[in-house]
C-alpha cells in the first residue's frame, strides 16, 4: 500500500492486519514513512484500543513510522476466551508483537496504562532473554506505579467527577433536547462527561476521540497487579535504558507517581502546566516538542 496523506499533512493509514505470533490475533496499524525509525505506541486502558489516540498522536508520524496495536481483550483484539487477562498476558503479547514485526531494537511510547505496561515489560525483559529489551521509553502520563498512588488517583478522579463544573454540565445535558434532536451528539456528550475529570478544563473532553473500555479486562488486569509497587520492589531499578516522562500538572494521577518513577529510572521528567491526563489533546505542542527532542 502506498503512502497517502490528509490535507494537513498527517499520514493516513499505510498498512493494517492481525498478528500471527500471539495466542489471540491482535489488530495492528502502521502510519508514517516506511524508511524512518519505527516507534511502537501503547494505548491506555486496560481494555481499550488505540483509536482514541488518533488523530492527534499521528503528528509524530510526519517524520517517523508509528505502529499501534489493540491490546488483547479490547478494540478489534477482543476475544471470546473468558480466561482472565493479566499484566503478564499483556507483557507476553508485547514481546510477541516486537518479535513479529522485527522491531528489535525498539523504542516504545506508552500512554497512561500503556506507560505502566511499558515499564512492566522493560523490567521483565531485563531478566528474560526471550523478551527484546526496549532501547528507549517515552511515557506520557503513565498510570500510577504503585497501588497507593492508584488509590490517590481514584479518590481525586471521583472528586472531580462530582465537582460543580461537571455537575453543571450534566444538568445542562439533562435539561436539553439533545437526546431526541441529535442521538449521536448526545452519546458523544455522555462520553465527554464520563472522562471530564481527566482534564484540567473539563470542556476539553470534547476533542477526545470516544472509546469504550471492556470492564472485565480492565478489572482482571488490575487484580493481577495486586498490591503492586514498582518503585520499592526493585522492578524500575532493573530498567537500563534512556527514558522520558511527560506528566500533566493537573492530571488526577498524582505527579508524585511520575516523580518517583523518574527518580528510579534516572529519567527526565517534563511537567506540563494547564494540562490534565490527556496532553495530546490539552497541550499537544509542548508534548510533541518534548517527544521529538527525546526521540531525536
Amino acid at each position: 500500500m502506498t503512502d497517502t496523506f490528509l490535507h494537513d499533512g498527517v499520514p493516513t493509514l499505510r498498512a493494517s492486519g492481525f498478528t500471527g505470533a500471539t495466542a489471540v490475533p491482535l489488530y495492528w496499524e502502521v502510519y508514517g514513512p516506511a524508511d524512518s525509525s519505527r516507534v511502537l505506541v501503547l494505548h491506555g486502558g486496560p481494555g481499550a484500543d488505540h483509536e482514541y489516540l488518533l488523530p492527534q498522536m499521528l503528528e509524530l508520524a510526519r517524520d517517523r513510522e508509528l505502529a499501534f496495536y489493540d491490546q488483547r481483550g479490547g478494540g478489534r483484539s477482543k476475544t471470546d476466551d473468558r480466561a482472565p487477562i493479566t499484566w503478564q498476558t499483556h507483557v507476553a503479547d508485547l514481546g510477541a508483537v516486537i518479535r513479529e514485526f522485527a522491531l528489535d531494537p525498539v523504542t516504545i511510547i506508552g500512554y497512561s496504562w500503556g506507560g505502566l505496561l511499558a515499564l512492566l515489560y522493560a523490567s521483565e525483559a531485563a531478566s528474560d532473554p526471550t523478551l527484546p529489551a526496549p532501547t528507549r521509553l517515552a511515557l506520557i502520563d503513565p498510570a500510577p506505579v504503585s497501588r497507593q498512588f492508584r488509590e490517590v488517583f481514584e479518590a481525586e478522579f471521583a472528586r472531580r467527577q462530582s465537582a460543580p463544573p461537571v455537575q453543571a454540565m450534566r444538568e445542562a445535558l439533562a435539561a436539553s433536547d439533545l437526546r431526541v434532536r441529535d442521538p449521536e451528539g448526545y452519546r458523544h456528550r455522555v462520553f465527554e462527561l464520563s472522562v471530564a475529570g481527566y482534564f484540567a478544563d473539563p470542556r476539553a473532553a470534547y476533542d477526545l476521540t470516544p472509546f469504550r473500555v471492556v470492564g472485565r479486562v480492565q478489572q482482571s488486569v488490575w487484580e493481577s497487579l495486586g498490591d503492586y509497587d514498582l518503585v520499592h520492589d526493585g522492578r524500575l531499578a532493573a530498567i537500563r535504558c534512556p527514558a522520558l516522562i511527560v506528566h500533566g500538572a493537573q492530571d488526577p494521577i498524582p505527579l508524585a507517581s511520575s516523580e518517583a518513577c523518574a527518580h528510579a529510572l534516572g529519567a527526565e521528567l517534563v511537567t506540563l502546566e494547564g494540562c490534565g491526563h490527556v496532553p495530546y489533546v490539552e497541550q499537544p505542542a509542548a508534548l510533541f516538542r518534548a517527544l521529538r527532542r527525546f526521540l531525536a
